[in-house]
């Protein structure tokens, strides 16, 4: 981000911006769960050290070996402020071994450093992220995204709400199915996907079906043009977007102006970037909701915390990682009670 775009942020990245910042060392842990969508999720946490502190934050790259070899020569050991951490991680090829997979993976990794070094700051001062951007901790609703049966879900707490994909296997039967548990709040076409394992082909058909089927239903990443797109007229109020957002000029770009926003952290690589995006859409009336990609660590914190303090009470994708996999009892209730959080990025809430 240039210079006149992060004065324009201002706000709460202005609240951020000059933390003080020492970074001694570095180091990278690897993770990795075989998810439902049939591919094997692997992250790499960073973890930032300094003054007997550690800051961590996730890189939540789709591609497995793109974690393989990890980066851990770069020159970050030093006294920054958060901004002057951002610029310097801004300008340093965070794959230094080989391009990425996709060149949308970059960012991913870049916030991994920028939520690393956010969380180390505020260790290092003492301070919530609630507390620095003079903000509240508020109750946070969540709905479970999954390409499982919904139904276990609702046996173990028929209070649930979900984020669905729509699949070409999804015959009218199945729609009227799951439409008649009442507890769909977002449907993703996936639209902008391609090379991925849940890739799902704009198709006019099931566009006009699913739409027609749950009513009430968000609507997320429609095709922008042509024929599945057509079928949609008239539904406009209900589509928002995910996949091709990573700052506010793509907000800016899109054919109309959204009435939702699913805001992922990762997509936007600087906390700037993310934080200006955030106050724009909100000045503009926009609902915004907090969107999840298998965190398997503190990356699933950290989008929680954001939710919690910008965006609670929307449909947020950010259920605990208790909601990974099959369904099973035991698992927290949305909304989530926020606790007395610690010094950090993290989000504590009441079991």
């Amino acid at each position: 981000m240039d210079t006149s775009l992060r004065k324009q942020a201002g706000g709460s990245y202005g609240r951020l911006a000059a933390l003080p910042l020492q970074i001694d060392d570095y180091a990278a842990e690897r993770a990795e769960l075989e998810v439902s969508s049939g591919f094997l999720r692997v992250t790499t946490t960073v973890v930032l050290r300094g003054g007997g502190h550690e800051g961590r934050g996730e890189d939540v790259t789709y591609a497995a070996e793109d974690h393989e070899p990890y980066p851990l020569d770069l020159p970050l050991a030093g006294a920054w402020t958060l901004d002057g951490f951002s610029r310097l991680v801004g300008g340093l090829d965070l794959f230094p071994f080989r391009p990425p997979q996709q060149e949308f993976f970059r960012p991913y990794r870049r916030w991994a450093f920028e939520s690393a070094a956010l969380d180390l700051a505020l260790r290092q001062h003492g301070q919530s992220l609630g507390a620095a951007l003079d903000l509240p901790y508020r109750r946070l609703c969540f709905v479970v995204s999954t390409r499982l049966d919904i139904e276990p879900w609702l046996a173990v707490d028929p209070g649930l709400e979900f984020k669905l994909d729509p699949t070409p296997e999804w015959d009218a039967a199945t729609m009227r199915r799951i439409a008649a548990t009442g507890r769909v709040r977002v449907l993703d076409f996936k639209a902008f996907y391609e090379g991925s394992p849940v890739d799902n082909p704009p198709d006019p058909v099931q566009y006009e079906a699913v739409a027609t089927a749950f009513p009430e239903a968000i609507l997320e990443d429609p095709q922008l043009a042509g024929p599945a797109r057509d079928v949609l007229d008239g539904e406009e109020a209900r589509f928002s977007f995910d996949a091709p957002i990573h700052s506010w000029a793509d907000v800016e770009a899109l054919p109309s102006r959204p009435r939702y926003l699913n805001i992922k952290p990762s997509r936007f690589g600087s906390l700037s970037a993310l934080l200006d995006c955030v106050e724009r859409a909100q000045a503009a009336g926009m609902v915004l909701y907090g969107g999840g990609q298998f965190e398997l660590g503190v990356g699933r914190e950290h989008i929680q915390a954001l939710a919690s303090l910008l965006y609670a009470g929307g449909p947020n994708d950010v259920a605990p990682r208790d909601f990974h996999g099959a369904a099973h009892p035991g698992v927290p209730h949305s909304p989530l009670e926020p606790l007395a959080q610690a010094p950090g990025f993290g989000f504590a809430f009441r079991a």
